[in-house]
């Protein structure tokens, strides 16, 4: 708390005996006695009562009722019993308001003292009574002590700024106060200065959208000027608010590296860090050929290293963000293994996080130094120091292949050692090894078989599993060792159970006569006889596979496994360049964004590093300067890649001449090349990113009998099935060699026999085998005949890239929601004299997600002066980047004539999902609870419907009504809308009989949708 900070900063005003007398008291009346001390006409004797007072404060007494006596106090030349009344007023003027009104002539009259420690004094205290009576009387004096001649006022008013704000955003606005504070970044004192920005940056937190750090090359360089001779704290708001400006070129880049570096010498680790993170961020911007830019690396190690002799929590702090530094940059510390080294007394938090460093800096150069190290660290008495230095030990073999027998040859000296926990951690990282290295090393597998009796945890069960399956041909026991976890099944752990399935599965196929017996038991087991869903579907997958075709099986189950990677616990690119630009924060230790963890995502902006320039990589395009509803913003980057990018990106779709079958289904979860251009996003549109949006499949595509393609092959860890629900016709379930006997259920599809021998079937199996497995999707998804609600806006279609702009391709179209499916209708038109084929399409990043949900179905080739009608299906399950404006989509299509690219926007009502409509408890208390800042109101004009025909219009497009009042015969209807991204938006229609002009206010966690809402109301309503 501010008064109790201020408390300890007025011990230096404090007598030379003790205080510890003003924290005892023998007497019984001692609110009473306080009060016929505080009115004492001795100075002396005031003074003691006013820190008896305090005293009681402190330890949670209620002295509250001494208010007026104490205010009383305030009309005193003593600095010392001064601080001492705005320590009690700071404390008590929210339960007391009223009172507090009674020192502001006081605090008016302090603000004018010829003490400017008294005026500096009065004007923090006046930011620190939260009250918003009072607020108004804080601005004259608060401008007074914003322009005063001595520097330690304009600084403790400067914060006052931040702190007014937060209680009247608006008032501060009004007052200009903003604008004052912009110009104390140009003053002379640099606290004055580092005041100002971190007072700005406070609020520009809170007020993502605006642009309140204006920074360009002449603010830089005051601040960089003040940098030097600012405190520490105020380096720290100084650095951070460098981090965020982009500079224009490398040489400005160069230029601020070279005043930021002498930071990382300094004292304080914060510092430090903060200077690191503007020396990483403007580091992208540099060449790499540049000498200064090798410079630059040898200079960023000692400061680290440096920070690992503190004490161990600060240690911990540096370490997480050194591991960050590592993974952007690891030639950084490349030469500094030996200073991640464990030490004996070091924490176990801190063990950990060094030996993670250690594995990221292990190279062919070093690989000796790290293995000894670790050799030693398996033999610690930390049980989970252990378990992280075995696995290590793994890690290096699969990162560092000429390391790979070493590492190997090192694990089997550990399991001789017997000890559980290190055995058990070993065969989990041998596991991995295989995988990395097939056929290399499986002559230990005869070492781990030893030791299976003695393996209790289910990650090194599941491993030893694993390897007994995938190398059955060589274990000629293995039925047994299977056999053995059998007896226990309904016991062991999901991931056991799983892992067992298959590897038995694996061994029937590889030993069938021996081993029918062991299938059909485990098969059994596995889909009769237990309850967990993804247990159960892998048997009837595997089942079906065994009994329709043990050729098919052996190709699927036990096909060729792709090598695993050497780093899987790496950050992805975008975050780590996210958590880069947040080095030295809390984000920086958890390692996950601020929107993770900061409650409330708004005003939490997403960061990200600057594009390397001198690169030559071009990033222009033409024809792209302009949007559909304007021109682009100068500053803004081109959105569009290049034509060769672009291409490449095109040409990964399958570009098979189209063929005169029936349109594939539709892939919902596709995304139509990698586009990731401009990086950023917006994370209040994209709602909870482990859910992708529902997107239902496409009902209007018709079914074609002529033959379908081969089904999709699934791969999940060890085992792969084929999908046969695209097919329109079973597979032959003839009898063969290996199948298991009908008894069992060999016939699995909801046959007689699969029901006696498995009970129900799940819902994903097809009712019978003689129905066509397609069916049951069509049937499930045929919702008798519900298409487009009545009266849904369907925008005209419009003219999106003129022939003249694309070799005579004219594209036109419009955007429609038709039975939960978003269709993007599009007219191509050929206007040149040659045929086109090949067409392609691909959407860049945007702001809800949309795709392709399936390829540009055009089908026959279009003829000059042809024209032809696709309706192309999308999905919401794309990448995300917030657009300006929001609803923007910029396109690229191909067809065998060139790459072209347009923009156009889309109705947000095609986001409209149907199920939108919310409960009236639920609306009133979301309306609530939604901050009023959130709230936008807008005007539409010119429309004469009354309430219920606006109603009944706006519900066409999945805008409903929760319900209507009448106030002085003003219609309000309250209504609420769901996007496919989850995002709520809450609205009030006013409708005056006779008055044309509807008022309409928006409410919605995510704001920046609003201005799109009402457009869309305004469409909606008007056509």
């Amino acid at each position: 708390m501010e008064w109790a900070n201020q408390l300890c900063e007025n011990r230096q005003f404090g007598s030379k005996m003790t205080d510890s007398k003003y924290f005892t008291t023998t007497k019984k009346g001692e609110i009473f006695e306080l009060k016929a001390e505080l009115n004492s006409d001795k100075k002396e004797k005031k003074k003691e009562a006013v820190k008896k007072v305090i005293a009681s404060m402190t330890v949670g007494k209620d002295v509250s009722a001494l208010f007026p006596d104490v205010v009383n106090c305030m009309q005193t030349d003593n600095l010392e019993l001064k601080k001492l009344v705005y320590l009690y007023l700071m404390n008590y003027a929210k339960s007391q308001p009223d009172m507090a009104i009674m020192a502001v002539n006081t605090f008016v009259k302090d603000c004018e003292d010829a003490n400017p420690l008294i005026r500096a004094l009065a004007v923090r205290t006046m930011g620190c009574i939260r009250v918003d009576k009072i607020t108004e009387y804080l601005c004259e004096p608060l401008r007074k002590c914003l322009k005063d001649e001595d520097p330690y006022v304009r600084k403790t008013a400067a914060v006052c700024v931040a702190k007014l704000h937060d209680i009247n955003a608006q008032l501060v606005e009004d007052q200009g106060f903003l604008d004052t504070l912009k110009d104390l970044i140009s003053d002379s004192n640099p606290m004055v200065v580092a005041n100002a920005v971190a007072a700005l940056s406070e609020i520009a937190e809170s007020h993502p959208n605006s642009n309140l750090l204006d920074l360009n090359p002449q603010s830089i360089n005051k601040l960089l000027t003040a940098l030097n001779e600012c405190t520490e704290w105020g380096q720290i708001f100084i650095l951070d608010c460098l981090a965020n400006y982009t500079p224009r070129d490398d040489r400005e880049s160069q230029s601020i590296c070279e005043r930021v570096t002498p930071r990382l010498s300094h004292a304080n680790s914060a510092v430090v860090l903060s200077a690191v993170k503007v020396l990483m961020k403007f580091m992208e911007m540099l060449p790499k050929d540049l000498d200064y830019y090798s410079t630059l690396l040898k200079k960023l190690a000692p400061p680290l290293v440096t920070l690992l002799s503190a004490e161990p929590e600060l240690q911990y702090v540096a370490l997480r963000n050194i591991n960050l530094i590592v993974q952007k940059r690891p030639e950084i510390l490349k030469h500094e293994m030996k200073v991640f080294f464990v030490k004996y007394n070091d924490p176990i938090y801190v063990k950990l996080e060094k030996l993670d460093i250690m594995i990221r800096l292990a190279s062919q150069a070093n690989i000796a130094q790290v293995l000894a190290e670790l050799k030693e660290y398996a033999t610690e008495v930390d049980v989970d120091f252990v378990r992280k230095a075995v696995r290590a030990i793994g890690r290096c073999a699969i990162k560092v292949e000429q390391s790979a027998e070493r590492c190997v040859s090192t694990l089997l000296d550990l399991i001789q050692t017997k000890v559980n926990y290190v055995v058990q951690e070993a065969i989990v990282v041998i596991k991995d090894i295989f995988r990395k290295y097939p056929n290399k090393y499986e002559s230990v597998i005869a070492t781990l078989c030893e030791n299976l009796d003695s393996l209790d945890e289910p990650e090194a069960r599941a491993a030893m599993i694993w390897i007994v399956g995938e190398y059955a041909e060589r274990i000629d026991n293995a039925d047994e060792l299977l056999e053995s976890f059998l007896e226990g099944f309904h016991d062991e752990s999901t991931q056991v159970q799983l892992q067992l399935l298959t590897a038995i599965v694996k061994l029937f196929l590889k030993k069938p006569t021996e081993t029918q017996e062991l299938v059909q038991q485990v098969l059994s087991l596995a889909t009769q006889d237990s309850d967990n869903p993804d247990l159960r579907d892998r048997g009837y997958i595997y089942w079906r596979l065994l009994s329709t075709d043990p050729v098919a099986a052996k190709e699927v189950v036990l096909a060729e496994k792709p090598l695993i990677s050497e780093e899987t616990d790496l950050i992805e690119p975008t975050l780590l360049e996210e958590l880069i630009c947040h080095i030295g924060t809390l984000a920086s230790v958890y390692h996950k964004p601020p929107s993770a963890f900061v409650e409330g995502s708004r005003g939490v902006m997403h960061k990200r590093l600057p594009a390397r320039t001198g690169s030559g990589e071009s990033t222009e395009s033409p024809d792209v300067g302009t949007a559909a509803g304007g021109s682009a913003p100068e500053a803004a980057p081109s959105i569009i890649p290049s034509q060769g990018d672009l291409l490449g990106d095109l040409l990964n779709l399958d570009m098979a001449p189209p063929t005169t079958s029936g349109p594939p289904p539709p892939t919902t979860g596709m995304q139509m090349g990698g586009m990731d251009l401009l990086g950023g996003g917006l994370d209040s549109l994209m709602g909870d990113e482990s859910e992708p949006p529902h997107v239902p499949p496409r009902m209007d595509t018709p079914r074609s009998p002529s033959p379908q393609p081969p089904s999709p092959v699934y791969t999940h860890t060890d085992y792969t099935y084929t999908d046969y629900s695209h097919t329109d016709s079973p597979p032959d379930h003839s009898p063969t060699e290996h199948s298991p006997p009908a008894e069992l259920g060999g016939d699995i599809g909801g046959s007689p026999a699969m029901g006696a021998g498995f009970g129900a079937a799940p819902a994903v199996m097809p009712a019978s085998l003689n129905a066509p497995v397609g069916g049951g999707l069509g049937d499930l998804f045929d919702l008798g005949g519900v298409g487009m609600p009545m009266g849904a806006y369907i925008p005209p279609k419009i003219v999106w890239l003129p022939a003249m702009k694309a070799k005579g391709l004219e594209i036109s179209g419009t955007f429609a929601r038709r039975a939960g499916v978003i269709q993007m209708e599009l007219i191509l038109t050929n206007k040149a004299m040659s045929v086109m084929t090949d067409f392609a399409i691909q959407f860049n990043r945007n702001s809800f997600g949309l795709a392709p949900a399936g390829p540009l179905q055009v089908l026959t080739p279009l003829g000059p002066n042809q024209t032809i009608e696709v309706s192309l299906p999308l999905s919401t399950v794309g990448p995300v980047m917030k657009m300006d404006p929001l609803n923007n989509l910029q396109v690229a299509v191909k067809n065998n004539i060139d790459v072209f690219y347009f923009s156009c926007q889309y109705p947000i009502s095609m986001l409209f999902v149907e199920d939108g409509k919310m409960e009236r408890q639920v609306f009133l208390a979301t309306w609530k609870d939604i901050p009023n800042d959130n709230e936008s109101q807008f005007q539409i004009k010119d429309c004469h419907l009354n309430s219920d025909a606006a109603s009944s219009k706006l519900q066409g497009s999945n805008i409903f009504t929760i319900a209507k009042r009448t106030v002085e015969g003003q219609d309000m209807l309250y209504m609420s809308i769901k996007l496919s991204n989850g995002i709520w938006v809450l609205a009030e229609l006013r409708v005056q009989a006779g008055n044309s002009n509807y008022t309409i206010s928006l409410k919605c966690r995510a704001p920046e949708v609003s201005q799109c809402v009402f457009q869309c109301y305004e469409a909606v309503l008007k056509n």
